[in-house]
């Protein structure tokens, strides 16, 4: 009887589990559609890339407030409504897209449909391992934030540099990282859902929150891709 009791328990984790996944990619796939559709619409009016575009502050200040809105989510969720959460996240993506319809500017429409394509691949593939894996991946993570940290530093030195060997070493580094960081985020977001949280405000902020994670390993992964086989115009 102890055996099947545990047995039960252990099919309603995974049960709860997967439904809380299915939560989180769903906001993702949400965040994501609405920095594609924002960046198409800002890159397809000339009128308001110019605006955005003509000079540099506009782009600094949407990048700085992009920023802005991941630290206020992350520390402040707890003390928001789910509605709050998800208009911040939403706000986010859509200012994402303002900031990428440059890459709409920049590289051809097939290459950036191909490089999405092989993004998806990609992040998909990884985030099932980081969901299916019994093996822990916390070690991994701490070694891909490292990359990460370091990746940031060397961004930063060459934008003084302009250095094509350390740009194309930063793209490869980063592809790898964000690679790693799917799969150990993946996980992570999995084992963070409480049981018989199912329907509350705290389960859809930990939805948002765990989507706002793996948008930016998406988003992040698909610049390093774009980098590596993208065609400009």
């Amino acid at each position: 009887m102890e055996n099947l009791s545990h047995a039960t328990h252990i099919d309603a984790v995974a049960s709860e589990q997967q439904r809380f996944m299915v939560r989180v990619y769903n906001w993702m796939t949400s965040g994501l559609a609405v920095t594609g559709v924002m960046a198409y619409y800002v890159s397809h009016n000339d009128t308001l890339a110019s605006l955005i575009f003509s000079s540099s502050l506009v782009p600094i200040f949407l990048i700085i407030a992009q920023l802005g809105l991941v630290v206020y989510l992350s520390a402040r969720v707890q003390h928001m409504s789910a509605s709050q959460a998800t208009g911040v996240f939403l706000l986010y993506a859509g200012l994402t897209g303002i900031t990428f319809s440059s890459i709409f500017m920049m590289y051809t429409a097939a290459s950036i449909t191909s490089t999405f394509v092989v993004t998806a691949g990609t992040f998909g593939a990884m985030s099932l391992y980081g969901y299916t894996t019994k093996k822990d991946l916390t070690s991994m993570g701490g070694f891909m934030f490292m990359g990460l940290i370091g990746i940031i530093l060397a961004s930063v030195v060459n934008i003084f540099l302009q250095s094509s060997g350390l740009h194309w070493i930063i793209t490869y580094a980063g592809i790898l990282v964000f690679v790693g960081l799917t799969a150990y985020d993946t996980q992570k977001i999995k084992e963070m859902n409480i049981l018989g949280n199912e329907g509350t405000e705290e389960d859809t902020k930990e939805a948002v929150i765990g989507a706002l994670t793996l948008y930016l390993d998406f988003i992040n992964l698909f610049l390093m891709m774009l980098r590596l086989i993208g065609d400009r115009e």
